[in-house]
């Protein structure tokens, strides 16, 4: 190669160099302002806990800090547009849960596509739901409860958080793999329900398991059964689904981080391993396990798109067989 030919090659390869995308050298970087951690839900509940404690801790190991912006309506729609439309940059992430993976089927009209417009980038962890029953209601296990619903087809009715929520579709997946009926009441949240199920004007309720283990420690409802591959340390004396006799129910509501569709997949990598990097610390997984949460620092984006898709296809179905709709 003559040495004219070679200056030419090194030429072409700086100017190339000079040339990339702003996004691109940026992503060694990352991040190079503070990084917006979109939750849509309510300060202080149980998707915003875990969370601000991802936030604080990726706070103390990147050059910026990850604020959490609480961004509530709609459901989780409104929050999550904010995430669809950002700068495809890393500096502006979404926090949310299953309830995620129901959009499409319960809103025929939103302002984004929660699969194209999304990149998921990691999968925090899951939580387990666990079956409550009033306590005066005549049953002490899962298949008495099952019995009873058979023996007497819409005549008790369960409480939810919601239509469409996650726990309305755990309870429609257990009614039908059980192959009994329930009426729904819809309610807004776990706090607004609870009377209800304490007083008996509702008899049953499937919540997640750090909303619900209060009452069952207190002996204040009857819990039956956990959505859980083992038992709970803190409820040791609640069988899980399997053991309590419907082998096969799996319903958890999980928590998952999005980036923005578009979003460069080494700058997709580099937000996924910071995450897990925290989701690996001991104290992170001290706090989370006291929340019921089972953390998760092993996913990668593709891994974590193939978990979203599974479960976008499982509720999808519950869905539409149950012909749940928007309210």
């Amino acid at each position: 190669m003559t040495d004219r030919r070679r200056l030419l090659q090194g030429g072409a390869l700086l100017l190339t160099g000079l040339a990339m995308p702003a996004i691109g050298r940026a992503q060694a970087g990352w991040p190079t302002q503070p990084v917006r951690l979109i939750v849509p839900f309510a300060a202080g509940g149980p998707t915003d806990i875990p969370a601000r404690l991802l936030a604080d801790e990726l706070s103390k190991q990147l050059p910026q800090r990850v604020i959490v912006e609480n961004r509530t309506g709609a459901g989780v729609v409104v929050g999550s547009d904010v995430v669809a439309k950002a700068p495809k940059d890393g500096h502006t992430l979404l926090y949310t849960t299953i309830a995620h993976a129901a959009l499409r089927a319960i809103f025929p009209r939103l302002p984004f596509d929660p699969l194209g417009d999304f990149a998921p980038v990691a999968l925090t962890g899951t939580i387990p739901m666990l079956m409550m029953v009033n306590k005066d209601l005549p049953v002490s296990s899962l298949q008495e409860l099952i019995a009873l619903l058979k023996k007497n087809p819409g005549k008790y009715d369960y409480a939810s958080t919601g239509n469409g929520a996650a726990l309305h579709l755990a309870t429609e997946l257990f009614l039908k793999q059980a192959g009994v009926q329930a009426n729904h009441v819809p309610y807004r949240g776990s706090a607004a329900a609870m009377p209800d199920l304490l007083s008996g004007t509702v008899s049953v309720m499937l919540d997640v398991a750090n909303n619900a283990l209060p009452f069952v420690q207190r002996g204040d409802v009857k819990g039956l059964a956990i959505s859980a591959s083992h038992r709970l340390p803190q409820a040791p004396s609640v069988p899980t689904f399997a053991e309590a006799g419907l082998p096969g129910y799996e319903a958890y509501t999980w928590h998952m981080v999005f980036a923005p569709a578009g979003t460069p997949e080494p700058l997709q990598q580099q937000i996924s391993g910071s995450i897990n990097k925290v989701m690996a610390m001991e104290s992170v997984k001290q706090r989370l396990s006291d929340l019921t949460m089972e953390p998760r620092a092993d996913t990668t984006p593709a891994s974590t798109a193939a978990f979203l898709k599974a479960e976008v296809e499982k509720w999808e179905k519950v869905i539409r067989d149950a012909g749940i709709k928007a309210d």
